[in-house]
């Protein structure tokens, strides 16, 4: 009798530890399945990507995020939509995908990656200085970013190079808007204007027609001590401008042009050095 309880005492263990490895054999199997469906969506989002259906590519990484978010391919799925969105020029859908990886994948090694694509997506979609201005205001500072956090990538050079594009829309912005106000005889606003160029944008291609405006206006206003102290300025910085030359012309024939010798090798932003005199 003890026998038989004692046979049958074993038969239920080894009933338990059959049913545990069945358990744990369909898990694995499970595992194994999910993993193979992830890298089967992210296979076939790629082959849709170089066929051109970025639509259904990107829902094919998005699927991938979906199926296995803990793994490595996650985030590079989450990238992939992104990009696939931003090589057929959908900005709108790439900047989303963008945003959201850099809100879940906090310090992911292509976090530097991202960050300028999220720039170049705004920045792209600059057409019209005038009227574009959110889309400036959001390139230049994911390009400011990328510069003060990963200033040794190549994506910070870059972003140096289009930081200096954006400037000169900026400032040919200040200078559209100086100039509507200067044909409208509004000459407080238009000086504002033109001083906001001479002051945050001293290094564009619009600085010497700014300074140029302020000498015309204040002497127009008879603040000739103004016009002279521009004139100057034009004078150190543009002697060989035209915009110099007629400023020159304004005052009087008289007025003589100031005769400064310069030093290049010391010279990192003469604009700059020379106002400081005047303020």
């Amino acid at each position: 009798m003890k026998i038989c309880n004692f046979l049958f005492i074993l038969i239920i263990i080894f009933g338990l530890i059959s049913c545990s490895e069945k358990q744990e054999k369909v898990s694995l199997i499970k595992e194994d399945n999910l993993e193979m469906q992830m890298i089967e969506a992210y296979n076939e989002g790629f082959e849709e990507f170089n066929r051109g259906d970025i639509f259904f590519a990107a829902k094919k990484f998005n699927e991938v995020e979906l199926l296995y978010p803990q793994s490595i391919w996650a985030p590079r799925s989450n990238l992939m939509a992104a990009y696939a969105y931003y090589s057929q020029l959908y900005f709108t859908y790439a900047i989303v995908e963008l945003e959201r990886f850099l809100d879940k994948y906090k310090n992911h090694p292509n976090t530097d990656y991202a960050y300028y694509l999220l720039a170049i997506c705004h920045y792209n979609q600059i057409t019209d200085e005038k009227k574009d201005l959110g889309q400036i205001v959001k390139a230049k500072q994911y390009f400011t970013l990328l510069i003060n956090e990963f200033p040794e990538t190549d994506f910070a050079e870059d972003a140096n190079f289009k930081l200096e594009l954006i400037e000169e829309i900026l400032a040919s912005k200040e200078l559209y808007l100086a100039n509507y106000y200067l044909d409208r005889e509004k000459w407080i606003p238009a000086m504002n204007r033109y001083k906001k160029i001479v002051d945050e944008y001293d290094t564009t291609i619009f600085i010497e027609e700014a300074l140029y405006r302020l000498v015309e206006l204040n002497y127009k206003l008879g603040l000739t001590d103004e016009a002279k102290k521009y004139t100057a300025i034009l004078g150190y910085n543009y002697q060989s401008s035209d915009w110099y030359e007629r400023s020159y012309k304004i005052l009087n024939t008289n007025y003589e042009k100031p005769q400064i010798k310069k030093d290049l090798n010391k010279q990192k932003s003469l604009l700059k050095k020379f106002k400081k005199l005047f303020q």
